[in-house]
């Protein structure tokens, strides 16, 4: 039964890492493509602020703010890209290979969780050492 539930949260830890990833690259391909829109000045300022499936889920004075935040990081945003043009093609990349390492990682951890329990499951059943009763 242990078996089992270390490896349940073992693929537990690894859909969130999955999913984590995953949003994270969605927002970074998201921010170097609205890169251009946002210093673009106020007349672009409506063009990138929030996705439109974002808008429904939180409130209008939030997402005032958040779009505020938003294009007045676009030069800084934009000078990256000039800097380094190549980091647009590189994102997926990037999440690709950051993604593996941490499932690495995980399943790694995973199969040292699996060994841990052999361990102690042996340990407990060998002649020598004395059981403990539990009182029914």
């Amino acid at each position: 039964m242990f078996y089992a539930i270390s490896w349940f949260l073992s693929f537990m830890v690894l859909g969130l890492w999955s999913l984590t990833c995953w949003g994270l690259h969605a927002l970074t391909v998201w921010a170097v493509t609205s890169a251009g829109a946002l210093t673009g000045g106020a007349s672009a300022a409506n063009v990138a602020l929030l996705p439109d499936w974002v808008r429904g889920w939180i409130p209008p004075e939030l997402a005032r703010e958040f779009g505020a935040m938003i294009a007045s990081t676009g030069p800084i945003v934009q000078g990256a890209l000039d800097a380094m043009p190549a980091l647009a093609g590189t994102a997926t990349v990037l999440a690709w290979a950051i993604w593996g390492l941490g499932t690495l990682v995980i399943l790694a951890l995973a199969v040292g969780a699996h060994l841990l329990i052999a361990f102690f499951k042996r340990r407990r059943s060998e002649p020598g050492l004395p059981q403990a009763t539990v009182a029914r």
